[in-house]
Parts: structure tokens; sequence; C-alpha cells
């Protein structure tokens, strides 16, 4: 490391204020990992800054579930095996993950991209809710299961949508309440997801 390099550095600095701004990672953290890239071989944090940059370049959203993804469709959504008759709403493409990790559901994703929040100005129009009703009405879908988090947003969206699918004769059930409330789904542990999965009620 060049031994001019302190703490007040300009390139130290900057490089502390981005980890920042990255959610749960506060002030120390940011300077942890600030050290430690500075430490870490110089291929190494290449490598790095190259998978930052080709996240950005080379994902897009799956133009059928919007969940993140290299090709499109998505390979959940080109997956001749998984379960076509079921689409899980969930709010963040993050949440597929934890679901997936759990090797419980095989049916199909629809991720909302957020969940409605009048105080933050979030409403109906702006997350993937019309997408979501244009999939439904081809009527190949006979269960949709309301994945949203467990907290007043992901209730106030659950209930939304639970009036808008009703009427098109489709079940919707919502995970059990395995669930604390207040909890986000890509925290929740395998055996808590398993048991919500399985245990899901019609909404």
């Amino acid at each position: 490391m060049d031994s001019n390099l302190t703490p007040t550095s300009g390139a130290v600095a900057r490089l502390i204020q981005e980890l920042n701004k990255l959610p749960g990672i506060g002030p120390k953290s940011a300077q942890r990992l600030a050290y430690n890239l500075l430490r870490a071989p110089e291929e190494q944090t290449k490598m790095l800054a190259e998978a930052l940059l080709s996240v950005k370049q080379q994902t897009k959203l799956c133009s059928v579930c919007f969940n993140i993804t290299d090709t499109d469709p998505c390979p959940i959504c080109r997956n001749s095996q998984r379960e076509r008759s079921k689409i899980c709403i969930v709010e963040q493409p993050q949440d597929i993950l934890a679901l997936e990790h759990t090797k419980i559901y095989n049916g199909l994703y629809h991720v909302l991209h957020g969940a409605i929040s009048p105080t933050e100005g979030v409403g109906t129009d702006d997350i993937r809710i019309k997408e979501l009703m244009d999939r439904l009405r081809d009527g190949s879908v006979t269960e949709v299961i309301l994945a949203t988090n467990p907290n007043l947003e992901g209730e106030t969206t659950a209930m939304y949508l639970n009036k808008l699918i009703s009427p098109l004769g489709i079940v919707v059930t919502r995970l059990a309440r395995g669930l604390p409330f207040g909890t986000e789904l890509e925290y929740a542990d395998d055996v808590t997801l398993t048991r919500a999965i399985e245990g899901r009620q019609e909404f």
C-alpha cells in the first residue's frame, strides 16, 4: 500500500462514503471493508470492480416475471419442469432467492418491485400489478401465492391484490403466519419459510 496514503486520503474517503451508502453498511463497516480492499491483492480488487460493472451492464428484468436476469426470459420462466399453474408474488428479486433456497416451491414467480405505501408515495401504478394481471388472464394459473412481506405495506398490497385476483376464479393463498409480523422475507430462515409455504392458507 502507498506509504503516502492516509485515512484522510481522498480516494479512501470516497470509497468509505460509497460503501456507507449500501444497505446495512454503517460507517464502521464501510471503513473495515475499504481497508480490507486496500490490503487485498490487486487482482482480487479488479475482479470485484469487473463484477460490479458487469452486474449493471449485463443484467435486465425478465419480460415475464420481472426477476433480475442476464437472459430473457429468466431461467425459472424458461424451465419446463416448473409448475406453471402457480405464481408466487414477491416484492423484490432477493425474495425469490430466499424461497428458492428452501427447495419446497416449484412454481413460477412475479416480482412487484415494491409494495403499496401511500406514506412513501408508492401507489398501485408504481409496482408491477398491471403486468401481473395480464399474466393471469389466459386462464392457465389456478393459484396465486401472496408472499409479500408481513408488514403494513405488504399486508396492504396483499389485500389489494386479493380483491383484483379473486374475481378471476383463481385461488389466492397467503404464506402461513410462521413469519413474524414486521419482518422481511429475505431474512427469514429456511425452516420458517418452508413451513410458511407448506402451511399457506386461502386468502
